[in-house]
């Protein structure tokens, strides 16, 4: 993960404190891991095909992400086409009910876990769905409405939201006028009205060209560096950009049986704990050794057996 551009006392999705502090640049010894804020635990997920047979995407999924001292959470989920991801992502969210196990979440410092529900976690989807009948700035005020905020309130805060992403000049413009990253800050700052700690980001690499892949870790890195709770769940099947971009990333795949044939069910199959290689926070960690050997072995050794 490159250096934080940004550090700032007024969360994503809080008010600010001294917890709320992001420290910036690379940990100088190994981090110091807090509470859990969010468990997966044991997570199936099966459904009933036409011809009445069972197809099972997920089996005893389990992850846990605790809370890094100074740091934001930004995790990868990482795992090719039809590994599960989007089943995962859609019962993390509190959209979909499991066919076993669990999600738990965190409502802060000090508060048991509890089992997530639908609000508690946003979801910034491939395509960056907008309300194309009303302009940006209404984009982000209408939905914050409806969840309960005060129209003054939302107004105040979208305004805010848009100038600090540099965004107030297409506060009235149409979604339909945005480019495709114009369109993807907005989704992002549709889910930071709601005063949320957990976002998801569904395939948010899908078809750039590499500057924008740059642009859109930058914009990543320097959105959840606003608050040390701040947790944000990368869906991938972008190697380098989840290496780039996450503390943690977990490779999701099925396992396979004595005759090499893969077994229903996908799963947590590897996790790369970053920090403790050396490569999360740096800047200039595509120039590190370390990198290329991961990067490399995910790509050649874990990535065609999951």
């Amino acid at each position: 993960m490159p250096t934080d551009a940004k550090q700032d006392t007024d969360s994503a999705g809080g008010g600010g404190s001294d917890n709320a502090y992001c420290a910036p640049g690379p940990l100088p010894g190994s981090a110091e891991l807090l509470e859990p804020l969010l468990m997966v635990e044991q997570l199936s997920k099966s459904f009933k095909t036409n011809d009445g047979n069972t197809l099972v995407v997920l089996k005893d999924l389990s992850l846990t992400i605790r809370n890094i001292k100074h740091k934001p959470q930004v995790v990868s989920l990482l795992g090719p086409s039809g590994a599960g991801k989007t089943t995962a992502l859609r019962i993390m969210a509190g959209l979909d009910k499991p066919t076993a196990g669990c999600v738990r979440l965190s409502e802060g410092e000090g508060k048991p876990l509890r089992e997530t529900r639908v609000g508690d976690v946003g979801v910034v989807f491939q395509r960056y769905p907008l309300f194309d009948d009303i302009n940006v700035l209404n984009n982000l005020i209408e939905p914050a409405v409806r969840a309960g905020m005060a129209k003054q309130a939302a107004r105040d805060k979208a305004l805010r939201l848009l100038d600090e992403f540099d965004m107030v000049k297409q506060g009235l413009a149409w979604p339909q006028q945005l480019s495709g990253g114009q369109r993807q800050r907005v989704a992002i700052l549709q889910q930071l009205m709601q005063d949320r700690h957990f976002i998801i980001l569904d395939e948010p690499f899908s078809g750039l060209d590499p500057v924008n892949i740059i642009n859109v870790i930058d914009l990543i890195v320097s959105t959840a560096n606003q608050h040390t709770l701040n947790t944000f769940i990368i869906v991938t099947h972008d190697v380098t950009s989840a290496l780039i971009v996450s503390d943690t990333v977990f490779l999701l795949g099925r396992p396979r049986d004595g005759k090499d044939s893969p077994i229903p069910g996908a799963r947590v199959m590897k996790q790369y704990d970053l920090i403790a290689e050396g490569l999360a926070y740096r800047p200039d960690i595509e120039d590190l050794p370390r990198f290329s050997e991961i990067r490399k072995e995910i790509k050649l050794v874990e990535f065609p057996r999951l």
